[in-house]
């Protein structure tokens, strides 16, 4: 059999079609197993993911529910817009309020993920968006919530399979794998992706 990346099983496993003997789960339902040589197999993840996609003016949220049996099932996603005239202390603010918003409505969340920030132009920007960052891990920090970090290349090799996928690639396959019927933003389809890769990458 072909080897399967990580969303192909997830995928085959919600559509109830078998897996690879060393991934598959045991009948008797505890969730982790051994294959023939003894390896221990690998439990899908369950439980509620915040995604996020830090920026000063755009940061996306996307609160998705994982569950044995089921497609991934977005629950609630926003872009944190804050317009380029308002200083960025009120921007950071803005982002730290809407991150601790959405835990206090949501306090059944697991994991927060977050997309690291890899490529920068220069150190100006490096600053802005580390300072987003911090605001958005310091609400989760505060709620005691673990928080998880992806670089881009890896969310994008996790959900599409690529990691040079366009963000019109990553938006569709995001739509296809939650069964969403309206087109999500870029920022919010952002923070979607690495709630999807904390999922389905996530070893205990």
């Amino acid at each position: 059999m072909a080897r399967m990346n990580v969303r192909q099983m997830w995928a085959a496993k919600l559509a109830g079609k078998p897996l690879p003997v060393a991934l598959a789960l045991p009948a008797n339902g505890t969730g982790v197993g051994q294959d023939s040589a003894g390896v221990r197999a690998r439990a899908p993840f369950a439980g509620v993911v915040l995604g996020i996609d830090p920026s000063l003016r755009g940061t996306g949220l996307a609160l998705i529910e994982f569950a044995a049996g089921r497609a991934p099932l977005l629950l609630r996603c926003q872009t944190v817009k804050v317009h380029a005239k308002r200083p960025m202390a009120e921007a950071l603010g803005e982002i730290h309020r809407a991150v601790a918003a959405m835990l206090d409505a949501a306090t059944d969340v697991r994991h927060v993920a977050l997309e690291q920030t890899i490529f920068v132009q220069n150190f100006q920007t490096a600053q802005i968006l580390g300072a987003a960052r911090g605001a958005a891990i310091s609400a989760a920090a505060l709620r005691e919530k673990p928080v998880y970090e992806y670089a881009p290349l890896r969310v994008k090799q996790a959900v599409v399979g690529a990691g040079r996928a366009s963000k019109e690639q990553m938006a569709r396959t995001i739509m296809a794998l939650l069964g969403h019927g309206r087109t999500l933003a870029f920022d919010e389809a952002d923070a979607a992706g690495v709630a999807l890769c904390h999922a389905f990458t996530w070893r205990e």
